[in-house]
């Protein structure tokens, strides 16, 4: 099983996310895409960390996410990503060739792998357009991004103000 769970910032998808995953009664194996660039985050990382359950596995992975889930799927195993754009911020700061191959080889990817996946991102596309090129970008390729994973997923679920608003359930 494939869900996306997609809220923003601090509307509890992380939380709505490691629980889905405790509920899967399966091995998790948490896949991490942030990198601490400073202090705060760094905090954040850490924050992140001392809340997951003991016992969960940890890969930290920021740009080759594809490979990741390939090494690390299985059919008795629960893979929690936290979170698509950070990994989406991690490819833009290197380059367009490798976010075009690394996007490509996440949504080649997701169809065919074992076990349930569940996977977090930020909706950015809800304010204002941003004033800046980058910025702008980022938003265009986090709603195309998101927009694909969601039709690949069986599961998608909106978090606002820790509550989930499921968007789409094709195992009902």
């Amino acid at each position: 099983m494939k869900e996306f769970i997609i809220g923003g910032a601090r509307s509890g998808k992380s939380a709505f996310a490691q629980r889905r995953a405790i509920a899967s009664g399966l091995h998790v194996v948490y896949l991490a895409t942030a990198q601490a660039g400073d202090a705060e985050m760094a905090e954040r990382i850490a924050r992140h960390r001392a809340e997951r359950p003991l016992g969960w596995g940890l890969v930290e992975e920021p740009l080759a996410l594809a490979a990741a889930l390939n090494a690390h799927a299985a059919l008795d195993r629960c893979l929690l990503v936290d979170c698509l754009t950070l990994w989406l911020n991690n490819l833009l700061a290197i380059g367009e060739g490798r976010l075009t191959d690394e996007v490509d080889a996440l949504l080649e990817t997701l169809p065919v792998l074992p076990g349930h996946i569940l996977l977090v991102s930020n909706e950015v596309g809800q304010g204002i357009v941003p004033a800046n090129p980058l910025a702008r970008r980022f938003r265009d390729e986090a709603g195309c991004l998101h927009q694909a994973v969601a039709a690949l997923c069986d599961q998608v679920s909106f978090i606002i103000a820790g509550l989930p608003l499921t968007l789409k359930d094709c195992l009902v």
